[in-house]
């Protein structure tokens, strides 16, 4: 059963995409396993490995630990007894009851794991080549994800892929980083990692025909020719269900401002119905023109 991996930036629509995958009924949504906060990540039932950096890069040179978690992952074994050891709250409880049905059921049922997970974005060719991933590697207009992550007051710490070694010596385009460890603009270094990431998955793409670059404006523009297409190259089945479901969800709450985003639910994702074209369009409008421009600037090749 091929599994699918729905990653890009944080912020570039990779919760809404593997939504809609999912609304055909053939995948089990699995959410941000490599996450290093708790929730959605630090779940061994569903990933029984640790994690200990954003963007955790997986290689050859490192694989032994996550090769055996993730093979688990894909085939929907859910590790009950790990879960258990770690994690007793009831809201931990209430996940493992979730996740733990949802993968053995998922599982007598022939479905397929789809992993929704923008910190596997730098592993994207590990999980093509060893797990034999269907990847959609989504990418999206830099003003708009630095408009997104200001409202939600983000920032990147370079050092987090700095400090991984073999993630600077097979992308070696991350050595532009190291300028900016220390850079206390948290619109430079934004724009810095969408470069990186722009290139790095140019890149992969290029090597890896299981990799597939989506761009999220135009996936946004026109979901149900554009979901059409990934259900198409992921193998899923389109279907009555999956259209009336997916145009359902890429139209509701439309003129209800910030409609698309909510921490919600035992998953955490950041998914909720939402009007795709309003939402792609609004976090830019956060900016100003002067802001656009210089992230455009910062942005050039």
């Amino acid at each position: 059963m091929t599994p699918v991996l729905v990653t890009g930036l944080p912020r570039s629509g990779t919760s809404w995409t593997g939504k809609m995958l999912a609304a055909g009924g053939e995948l089990v949504y699995v959410n941000e396993p490599l996450n290093p906060g708790h929730p959605p990540g630090g779940c061994p039932g569903v990933l029984d490995a640790r994690v200990t950096h954003r963007f955790q890069y997986i290689c050859p040179d490192n694989e032994a630990v996550w090769l055996r978690a993730f093979a688990d992952t894909v085939a929907l074994r859910y590790r009950f007894l790990a879960e258990l050891r770690r994690n007793r709250s009831p809201y931990d409880l209430a996940r493992l009851v979730r996740y733990g049905t949802a993968f053995t059921l998922g599982r007598l049922a022939g479905r397929r794991a789809l992993l929704d997970d923008p910190f596997a974005l730098f592993s994207a060719g590990w999980f093509a080549e060893r797990l034999g991933c269907r990847v959609i590697l989504l990418l999206r207009d830099p003003v708009g994800l630095v408009g997104s992550w200001r409202r939600l007051g983000w920032a990147v710490s370079p050092r987090e892929l700095l400090g991984q070694p073999l993630l600077v010596r097979d992308h070696p385009c991350l050595a532009e980083l190291r300028p900016l460890a220390d850079c206390p603009d948290p619109m430079t270094t934004t724009v810095a990692l969408w470069r990186a990431a722009r290139d790095v998955a140019a890149d992969l793409a290029a090597r890896h025909p299981g990799i597939l670059l989506v761009s999220y404006e135009e996936l946004a523009a026109d979901p149900v020719r554009g979901f059409r297409g990934l259900y198409d190259w992921a193998g899923l089945t389109w279907s009555s269900r999956a259209e009336r479901r997916i145009s359902r969800a890429c139209t509701a709450a439309a003129g209800r401002p910030g409609g698309g985003f909510a921490w919600s639910g035992l998953s955490r994702t950041a998914y909720r119905p939402m009007d795709s074209r309003r939402a792609a369009a609004s976090a830019a409008a956060r900016l100003s023109r002067e802001e656009a421009h210089r992230i455009r600037r910062l942005a050039a090749p």
